[in-house]
C-alpha cells in the first residue's frame, strides 16, 4: 500500500454551515463520496435551513439518507453524519486521525466562533482539534462585503494555521453554467488537501 493509499484511508471532515452557498458543500460531498473517500460530516441547523431555501431540500429525521438520495449516491457510501451536540464523537478527539477539515461554506458566526476558540458545538470542537493537532483546516467564507471584525477573525484563523478562502469562482476557464463555477471552487478546495480531481 502506497503512502497515498494510506492517506486516502484517513477520514476527511466536512462541515456545512449556514452561509448562502450550500451547493459548494453538497458538491464537495458528492465528489468525495463518488471517489470513495471516507467522510465525517457535520451540518448545522442553519445549513439545513439554507438547503431548504436554496435547493428546496427538506431534510428531516434521517438527514444522512436524505443527503444520499438527493445527491443520487449509492446507499453504501463511507459517510458518517455526526449530531452537533455529540461531544463524544470521534472528530472531537485529537487521537482520531483525519486528513484534515474544511468548513464549506463557513458562516460569519462560525468564523467568529472559530477565531475566538469557542467550542459551542461539534463543528467548533472539530475545527479546534484540527488546529491543535496541526492538521490542515480550510475555512471557505461566502459573504460580501467583509467588515473589520470579519477581516480580523480571518486573520486570527490564518495566524493560527488555517487556510482561509472566499468562495470566489474564476472565469479564465470560461464557465458556461453555474455548475462550472461551483466546480471551480470545489476543485480549489480539493487541491488544498491533495485530492486528485479534474474539476
Amino acid at each position: 500500500m502506497t503512502s497515498e493509499d494510506k492517506k486516502k484511508d484517513l477520514p476527511f471532515v466536512v462541515a456545512i454551515t449556514g452561509a448562502s452557498g450550500a451547493i459548494y458543500g453538497l458538491r464537495l460531498l458528492q465528489f468525495l463520496m463518488e471517489s470513495g473517500q471516507p467522510v465525517d460530516l457535520l451540518v448545522s441547523k442553519a445549513a439545513l435551513r439554507v438547503m431548504q431555501e436554496e435547493h428546496d431540500l427538506v431534510l428531516e429525521g434521517d438527514i444522512q439518507s436524505g443527503l444520499i438520495n438527493y445527491l443520487k449516491l449509492p446507499r453504501e457510501v463511507p459517510l458518517k453524519l455526526h449530531p452537533l451536540a455529540d461531544y463524544g464523537a470521534s472528530v472531537a478527539s485529537g487521537s482520531y486521525r483525519t486528513r484534515g477539515m474544511v468548513v464549506l461554506p463557513c458562516s460569519l458566526g462560525t468564523l467568529g466562533a472559530l477565531a475566538a476558540g469557542l467550542t459551542e458545538n461539534l463543528i467548533h470542537r472539530a475545527a479546534a482539534v484540527t488546529l491543535k493537532e496541526r492538521r490542515r483546516l480550510m475555512i471557505v467564507v461566502r459573504e460580501m462585503p467583509f467588515g473589520h471584525i470579519q477581516l480580523k477573525n480571518m486573520l486570527a484563523l490564518s495566524e493560527a494555521g488555517a487556510v482561509v478562502s472566499c468562495a470566489s469562482p474564476g472565469f479564465y476557464h470560461r464557465p458556461e453554467t453555474v455548475g462550472d463555477q461551483v466546480d471551480f471552487v470545489v476543485g480549489r478546495v480539493l487541491d488544498q488537501f491533495d485530492f486528485d480531481n479534474q474539476l
